[in-house]
């Protein structure tokens, strides 16, 4: 674990505030947070049902992350990836996954957390035959980021846009579907989106408990959730190709073994015709 007062710690980094990337960080039991993450993670997860249940949440997303790609790499021929609110490097991240099933795959890394870009050099240990590349960018400003994803990734080409536990970070005053929209756009036809997104229409007693807890922590927390049904977290792929078995739990999405437990995160991977 970081401590506040580490040499380790980048400039522009408040360490008294939670940040979405390191709170997931240390979920999945990585060591790149600060005591505050932690003991957010304690607060919030005591409404969520306990850490274990929170542990297993992000294990399934980050399952679903590796199956879908996995998919796209297989059997949909993608060789690009965009992967947008990328977060802490990890085990199996989209790179590793990616080129393993072929190795001259290039990916283009996002993010905003200054810890992420200290942390750069693991998202950009590629395969000699392909390449990553890691871009320190805000989802604001999606028509920059495309602009500078060009310079490593063929747009005119299809290309797969992951945007894995991201957008019910987004509140619908900061307009999360016109930014898919612009990203839709700009995608050639063959190109696909992968999401998750947290449900509000799953378990939705511990899902508002969470939220509501999330919000009681604002003075220690940098994000809120904007947790969404099915019918909204579809409206996000309107005029796409569902790939079967389309909107549905990620621990549903084509698993490798039967579900121990319901999660309550919406996944997808949807084709741009």
């Amino acid at each position: 674990m970081i401590e506040a007062d580490s040499p380790e710690v980048p400039p522009g980094v408040d360490t008294t505030v939670a940040h979405a990337a390191r709170v997931y960080d240390y979920l999945l039991g990585g060591t790149s947070n600060f005591e505050i993450d932690r003991e957010v993670v304690k607060r919030s997860s005591a409404a969520y049902g306990g850490l274990e249940n929170a542990q297993a949440t992000v294990r399934a997303n980050r399952a679903f992350l590796g199956r879908a790609v996995r998919y796209l790499v297989r059997q949909a021929g993608i060789r690009q990836f965009l992967d947008l609110g990328t977060g802490l490097p990890s085990v199996d991240h989209v790179h590793e996954v990616a080129q393993r099933e072929s190795p001259d795959c290039r990916i283009v890394y996002v993010d905003n957390d200054p810890l992420v870009l200290t942390h750069a050099e693991t998202l950009l240990q590629s395969t000699p035959e392909g390449a990553t590349t890691y871009i320190n960018g805000d989802l604001a400003d999606i028509e920059n980021i495309l602009l500078r994803a060009a310079t490593l990734l063929d747009l005119d080409e299809p290309v797969a846009v992951v945007l894995s536990a991201i957008l019910h970070l987004i509140p619908d005053d900061d307009e999360p579907y016109r930014l898919v929209q612009t990203l839709i756009d700009a995608m050639a036809p063959g190109s696909y989106l992968l999401i998750s997104h947290m449900a509000s229409d799953i378990d939705i007693h511990r899902m508002n408990d969470l939220a509501e807890e999330t919000d009681r922590l604002q003075s220690n927390v940098g994000y809120s959730f904007a947790l969404r049904s099915h019918d909204e977290v579809a409206r996000f792929v309107a005029g796409l190709d569902l790939v079967p078995p389309g909107v549905v739990r990620v621990d549903e999405w084509n698993p490798d073994s039967t579900p121990h437990r319901a999660t309550p995160v919406y996944g997808l991977v949807a084709r741009k015709p």
